[in-house]
């Protein structure tokens, strides 16, 4: 089949583009781990060549005088510099927001300070800039989480050995009177290596408690807790401490008011926060236990009338460690710091928060978790 003079034209232009474009691309596709830079030139210079030698060939073949022929090559060769031209310097542009980004990621690998680039006109560029940012912001969360996590460790380390010391101390010194024959009754020197042991076996069953919530290891058998059953528990267990200390510790909670969870866990955690309450109250005082619904959630609260705790030490009150300021533990030590952590991690294993204030007289803590 023959072919027509116009289409003869179109197809031997065509035929010659193909063939110089697919040699360059060739020749680009050899040279390995070129700049971005190079490459993005290297198809912006494939493309006009090509143009211009088709432009070229296709002139030939229309006979054009040469004059003409010279004016139309001229031409191609005119906006194929321009093309390239452009071409360049989005290709410069590109090339410089990859090297921005090349910089962004080493700074998150050495883990140095990252500060977020300029905004890349590129949308895959720009895509991945948002991506290291917040790659970064996940990175600083963690690193100052971890930071903090050591400090805590530190801290419960120092404390925990500090109060280790004093029923130690205790024991040694009640055993050499034993040894030695003298001091008091034996029978009072043995309810104070009791009390004693008592101190230390509460300490580690709370390290053991802590380091099991912390791991998330506590998962017991979730099921309906009533929670005027937890109040009463709680009221009961601690009426005993808080009618020695001279405290009146009262509290109600609905019948209708269910939660779902590990019963265990639950009581522990407000176990913990009456016995905080009622050790951190003055002869006279009184704590209360409350359970309401707020919309979705459960609300347990402990008042106490501790006589608050310093607006800079809120935030830190349930963190591993913390202890209360001597002065607010009335007749008695305030422990190794664990028990309020331990509240925090029980509570968030059942998908609540436990938060801190001032109120009246004292503190009100209060545990939010998600009804049944």
């Amino acid at each position: 089949m023959s072919l027509g003079p116009d289409t003869r034209v179109l197809v031997v232009a065509a035929a010659c583009s193909l063939l110089l474009g697919g040699a360059l691309l060739l020749v680009f596709r050899a040279l390995r781990r070129l700049p971005i830079g190079v490459s993005l030139a290297g198809a912006v210079l494939t493309a006009v060549l090509s143009v211009v030698a088709g432009t070229a060939v296709a002139s030939h073949e229309m006979y054009l005088t040469a004059g003409a022929l010279h004016v139309v090559v001229m031409i191609a060769v005119v906006a194929g510099l321009g093309a390239a031209v452009v071409g360049l310097l989005l290709a410069r542009e590109v090339a410089r927001d990859v090297r921005e980004a090349q910089r962004h990621a080493a700074s998150l690998a050495e883990a140095r300070a990252y500060s977020p680039g300029r905004r890349s006109r590129t949308a895959e560029l720009a895509d991945l800039s948002d991506e290291l940012d917040r790659t970064a912001a996940r990175l600083a969360e963690a690193t100052e989480r971890e930071r903090s996590l050591e400090r805590s460790r530190r801290e419960l380390v120092a404390w925990v050995s500090h109060d280790l010391r004093t029923p130690l101390a205790g024991l040694r010194a009640v055993v050499e009177a034993l040894e030695d024959g003298v001091g008091a009754d034996p029978a009072v020197q043995l309810k104070t290596v009791r009390t004693e042991v008592d101190r230390l076996t509460g300490m580690i069953d709370d390290l053991f408690e802590l380091s099991r919530v912390q791991s998330g290891a506590r998962s017991g058998r979730r099921e309906r807790v009533r929670v005027h059953d937890l109040v009463s528990d709680a009221i009961a267990g601690g009426r005993p401490v808080a009618e020695a200390r001279g405290v009146e510790l009262v509290g109600a909670a609905g019948e209708q008011l269910v939660l779902e969870g590990d019963v265990s866990a639950l009581q522990r955690a407000l176990d913990n926060l009456v016995g905080n309450a009622v050790r951190h109250t003055g002869s006279g005082g009184t704590v209360q236990v409350t359970a309401r619904r707020a919309g979705g959630e459960v609300l347990l609260e402990v008042s106490d009338g501790c006589g608050g705790i310093a607006p800079a030490d809120l935030d830190r009150v349930f963190d591993t460690g913390w202890q209360a300021d001597a002065s607010r533990s009335p007749g008695g030590r305030g422990g190794a710091g664990l028990g309020l952590a331990i509240v925090r991690g029980i509570t968030e294993a059942h998908g609540g928060t436990a938060t801190v204030e001032n109120a009246g007289e004292g503190c009100r803590f209060r545990l939010a978790l998600p009804a049944s």
